[in-house]
């Protein structure tokens, strides 16, 4: 059983008609607008789509129509292969994984969220029917309503990220007042996420980052931003932490992150290698093979170093998102967006991430 909107929703074409969404005779939205993924690949293999089927929802899930979602580095990299050995079999895919819009029907056992009401959340990162689409599907953990600051397009670019950093910082790490903060790449979405996340649970915070981001992360309560391009960070940085969060993740930000550790203290990578592993090997010999080579690296620091070594993943945290949405409304935790594109451009805004012409936050606006 589910709980329905109570209004045909109608969605225009940008030519004056309206577009195919499909409804039964209950009003119930049947099929949508989606952009899908047939193959891997450039933008070029991106598909707009009208009548895209809306699977029936189960009980904890909400059907949300969309106003905004935004382009992450894990959506190219799907579309360009990443993943292939889990996603390959499950082909066509819809990316997206942020989502900002409202609540168009929600399963019998959802009880927080109502209908017509403003919500903004994140799909876990292995989903197969994602954000790029009118109707996009949710469980109500991933969801929260939305701050009534923020434009859809602000609050799209916000939850995936700043949940990743959650995840690291307050799940793995737990860090409190009063604890020492290095995020190495605190330039990026992620890093900058992580830095006012820490900045508001009382740490000190240091950063690492291009000189174009250092007035922007300094603004936003770091102590301490070097920039990698002029100056030695290993040097430059003062002290030992509690706690790293690499963002960039190769071998030399590794060695530098854990020689930076105090004893016990978390280092964690956003580029752990279980999805290139199993790429390589297949998910049969990949999956274990990863997981060997993440604990031989947990031991051997553990022992050689005295810190705990992790790969960090985004994972769906409600508690996590409705503190990141009560610091958004705040004003204490924001995700700039850099430009917007109309939905039926998505090609074009990938092609301008995949050039690096744009450095921050893509946002695709359904209108």
């Amino acid at each position: 059983m589910i709980r329905l909107i109570s209004r045909r929703i109608e969605i225009g074409t940008g030519d004056g008609g309206i577009s195919n969404l499909g409804f039964d005779k209950r009003g119930i939205v049947t099929s949508c607008r989606a952009v899908l993924l047939p193959r891997f690949g450039g933008p070029e293999v991106l598909e707009f789509r009208d009548n895209v089927a809306v699977p029936d929802l189960k009980p904890n899930q909400v059907l949300v129509r969309a106003r905004a979602v935004s382009i992450n580095p894990l959506d190219t990299r799907m579309r360009s292969g990443y993943g292939r050995s889990i996603f390959e079999p499950l082909l066509p895919l819809i990316l997206g994984r942020d989502i900002s819009g409202e609540v168009a029907a929600v399963g019998n056992s959802v009880k927080s969220l109502t209908v017509g009401q403003e919500v903004f959340g994140a799909l876990h990162p292995t989903a197969v029917r994602g954000t790029y689409t009118d109707y996009a599907i949710l469980a109500e953990d991933e969801l929260a309503p939305k701050p009534g600051s923020l434009s859809h397009a602000e609050a799209s670019a916000i939850p995936f990220v700043a949940l990743t950093a959650w995840r690291a910082l307050k799940s793995t790490a737990r860090i409190r007042e009063g604890h020492r903060v290095l995020v190495i790449g605190g330039g990026g979405a992620v890093g900058f996420s992580a830095i006012q996340l820490a900045v508001a649970a009382g740490c000190h915070v240091s950063t690492t980052c291009g000189g174009e981001s250092i007035s922007r992360i300094l603004a936003a309560g770091a102590e301490q931003a070097v920039d990698y391009t002029i100056e030695d960070a290993e040097v430059a940085l003062k002290g030992h932490f509690d706690a790293v969060l690499d963002t960039i993740g190769v071998p030399d930000t590794e060695r530098m992150g854990i020689s930076l550790l105090k004893k016990g203290g978390h280092y964690m990578t956003l580029q752990g290698e279980a999805a290139s592993v199993t790429d390589r090997h297949g998910l049969a010999i990949g999956l274990p093979m990863a997981a060997a080579i993440l604990l031989k690296k947990q031991i051997q620091y553990r022992y050689s170093h005295g810190i705990e070594y992790w790969w960090n993943y985004m994972r769906a945290d409600a508690e996590g998102l409705h503190e990141i949405r009560r610091l958004s409304e705040a004003g204490k935790l924001q995700v700039p967006v850099d430009k917007t594109f109309p939905f039926s451009q998505v090609r074009e805004a990938h092609e301008a991430k995949d050039r690096r012409q744009i450095p921050g936050k893509v946002v695709l606006e359904i209108d």
